[in-house]
């Protein structure tokens, strides 16, 4: 873990949640839960409960929640068939979606959506920015693109993860076997079914590993291609070139994309409790009222 809250208190601690990741992981896992007008609440509910969490452990001095605004153009361009393969949001948990926002702007938490672009490239953006200012970083995502980004200012939280650990650059290493700043290239290797991007015939994470350890880069690799043993690794490799080059391109996360937001905007507010109540009284969450009225929430 690269930092903890005792040693950064005078810094600032922007945490950045991936919304999607987020709203899908609450929907799944609580069912059949609604509101006193028969409304779906279940991804509302879980939500709420996932990002207090996160809050209370991280206990950020700013925060965001970012949403996917669709895919980008310049992926689809070089890959139709980039993430193709996802299924349609359930119709469930979309008529759930204008709730989240609400809570989030009555808990003074800053909420981003851009049309056209990725949800990944906004938040590698965001945090990248912020850490040149001085801040502590904590991205909220399952997401392993963002190893890339991995710091010592940055780092990452996987709801998957049930240790909660903060993920720093040593454990990158120790999942991938590669540094953080190879990441990028180790993906462009191995490829991404959960993005529909294919790699290298033959080269899984292991080989991967291997050789990016033996020649650090894929450009390295490629001038030294003579030199990668058995030869039908090689062959492989030369066969792909053109696939890795775009998987790059595909893999690397677009950090212009956070255009003008500052970290300051993403300072967090105090919550407005009448607004909380009536959200709370209309989803019927008794529990969230209770809390509310003996103390503050964060």
């Amino acid at each position: 873990m690269p930092f903890n809250n005792a040693s950064i208190q005078a810094a600032a601690k922007l945490l950045l949640v991936d919304g999607h990741a987020y709203a899908y992981r609450s929907f799944f896992a609580i069912r059949e839960l609604s509101a006193p007008d028969g409304s779906p609440t279940n991804a509302i509910y879980g939500f709420i409960k996932a990002l207090d969490k996160l809050r209370r452990e991280i206990n950020p001095t700013h925060c965001a929640v970012i949403w996917d605004g669709g895919l980008d153009e310049g992926r689809m361009k070089l890959l139709p068939t980039y993430k193709a393969h996802r299924p349609e949001m359930p119709d469930l948990l979309r008529q759930q979606m204008d709730g989240m926002a609400e809570y989030l702007v009555a808990s003074g938490i800053e909420t981003i959506r851009r049309d056209g672009q990725e949800a990944d490239d906004i938040i590698g953006g965001l945090a990248l920015r912020a850490a040149e200012e001085g801040a502590q970083v904590v991205i909220a995502s399952p997401d392993k693109d963002f190893m890339q980004l991995v710091n010592d200012r940055i780092a990452i939280v996987n709801p998957n993860d049930k240790s909660g650990a903060l993920w720093g650059s040593a454990e990158v290493q120790n999942k991938t076997g590669v540094l953080p700043s190879q990441i990028v290239d180790w993906l462009s290797l191995t490829g991404d079914s959960v993005d529909g991007i294919k790699g290298v015939e033959g080269i899984g994470p292991k080989t991967a590993t291997k050789l990016l350890n033996q020649f650090q880069t894929i450009d390295s690799l490629y001038v030294r291609l003579s030199e990668v043993v058995p030869e039908r690794i090689a062959d492989r490799l030369n066969s792909a070139k053109e696939t890795v080059m775009r998987n790059r391109t595909l893999v690397a996360l677009k950090h212009e994309f956070a255009g003008d937001i500052t970290l300051s905007r993403l300072r967090l507010n105090e919550p407005t409790v009448v607004d909380l109540r009536d959200l709370f009284t209309r989803w019927g969450f008794n529990s969230f009222l209770v809390a509310l009225e003996n103390q503050p929430l964060f």
